[in-house]
């Protein structure tokens, strides 16, 4: 084999590599425990939160996740779409003190929601579960912010309690969170929506980093390919 086709095979394997790498450092970044909704977030009004949990073990299963709500920007109630095999329970809590929201006086409220699978299931390593519900009466608060504690079998725990800051790097274990708009804003253009969930957008701009890896993967080969065919074809 002539130099010049060994440096294209060895450029070729070079750069797909590194698109891999790309691939696999987007997908690293986007393993966490998040909240993301399809419906429009306002003060005051009805939406479906979904939480979607990864599991980031090697060998463990997640088999418990708890998510908790705030005592001060309080949720009055919430209804659970059923998930196979997992069994929830709502815990409610009576709140420090009465809170005005929503045209109304709450004095209790939801504290915690947990669901749990049976021994021996659960999350599967390199595998997620999305957990829906429907909370009617949002909180009057600009973030929803609803810390998760995930367990594994193996007896490790993963709290996701850190905020999200608007221009700092993200902490480690981030809560998931929700913005919420005003319910004079809810009929703002989709566009104009879709930036108050820092979530959604969050989630859209993994995919995109997903679809440029693909990209430069696809792009690479293609390239090694053609710089092979050119030299084959030059005279030795």
């Amino acid at each position: 084999m002539s130099a010049q086709r060994k440096f294209a095979r060895r450029l070729t394997t070079t750069v797909v590599a590194t698109g891999l790498l790309v691939l696999g450092a987007a997908g690293v970044a986007s393993a966490h425990v998040t909240a993301h909704s399809p419906d429009t977030l306002t003060k005051g009004g009805f939406a479906e939160i979904v939480f979607r949990v990864p599991d980031e073990e090697a060998t463990a299963h997640t088999t418990r996740i708890q998510v908790n709500f705030s005592a001060t920007a309080p949720v009055p109630g919430a209804q659970l779409k059923p998930v196979d095999g997992w069994t929830a329970t709502v815990t409610t809590m009576n709140l420090p003190k009465p809170v005005n929201t929503n045209n109304e006086t709450l004095t209790t409220a939801v504290k915690s929601i947990t669901w749990t699978a049976p021994k021996g299931q659960g999350i599967a390593p390199g595998q997620f579960q999305e957990f829906p519900i429907v909370v009617e009466g949002l909180p009057d608060t600009d973030t929803m912010v609803m810390p998760a504690v995930q367990t594994y079998d193996n007896g490790d725990v993963v709290r996701w309690n850190q905020l999200t800051v608007a221009g700092k790097a993200e902490p480690e274990h981030p809560a998931p969170h929700l913005a919420l708009a005003a319910p004079s804003d809810a009929a703002a253009p989709a566009a104009a929506t879709a930036q108050v969930n820092p979530t959604a957008a969050s989630a859209s701009d993994g995919t995109a980093r997903w679809l440029g890896g693909i990209g430069i993967v696809i792009a690479a080969v293609a390239f090694g390919f053609g710089l092979g065919a050119c030299l084959r074809r030059r005279p030795a």
